[in-house]
């Protein structure tokens, strides 16, 4: 008996994929925002209810609001570019514009392309926020767990971004072939 995976079958469970990692993309971007409005506004020991690397944090906060500011913001932004990131994914998915029958479009190259800058803007972001932490692990603080704070792997990132930005071009190399062709047609 032999089982065959077809495409539609592969893109629903991407699909699935995608939706469930953006919720979880989402609550961890609210999360981060609304603990960190707690801790500022409301409850300065809220600080202590950040999941993620709450012990550097709390340290942070007691050596200097503004340094916390910096580095929860860097970490709501980074976490929002992700969130919209996959948000783009779903909405894909959910408006399927995209015609496999015509896979060169505008529409691609434009998704693409954004998703390209998204991963740049978190691969920078994410740069800026490790430094950041070394710098502030120079000055006393106690080291982070870059990992927790969705810190590390800013390498990564931009290294996606660059080739996703080579997939545009290939994709607007595409387009111009497929307007050629439908021309002579």
């Amino acid at each position: 008996m032999e089982i065959k995976i077809t495409t539609n079958q592969i893109l629903k469970v991407l699909q699935i994929l995608s939706w469930i990692i953006f919720i979880g993309l989402c609550i961890e971007a609210g999360g981060i925002a609304v603990n960190t409005f707690i801790t500022l506004f409301i409850n300065p020991h809220g600080v202590e209810n950040f999941w993620a690397g709450n012990e550097y944090l709390s340290g942070l906060y007691r050596f200097d609001r503004g340094h916390f500011i910096a580095i929860t913001l860097t970490m709501i932004i980074v976490s929002v570019l992700k969130a919209i990131m996959f948000y783009l994914i779903v909405k894909l998915f959910t408006e399927k514009r995209l015609k496999i029958s015509q896979p060169f479009s505008m529409e691609l190259r434009r998704f693409i392309s954004i998703q390209s800058f998204l991963a740049l803007g978190i691969g920078f972001f994410s740069h800026y926020g490790f430094k950041y932490s070394v710098w502030l692990t120079k000055q006393g603080i106690a080291s982070a767990d870059l990992q927790s704070l969705n810190m590390a792997g800013a390498d990564v990132w931009i290294f996606m971004a660059v080739i996703l930005f080579v997939i545009v071009q290939v994709v607007k190399k595409g387009i111009e072939i497929q307007n050629e062709i439908d021309l002579t047609i």
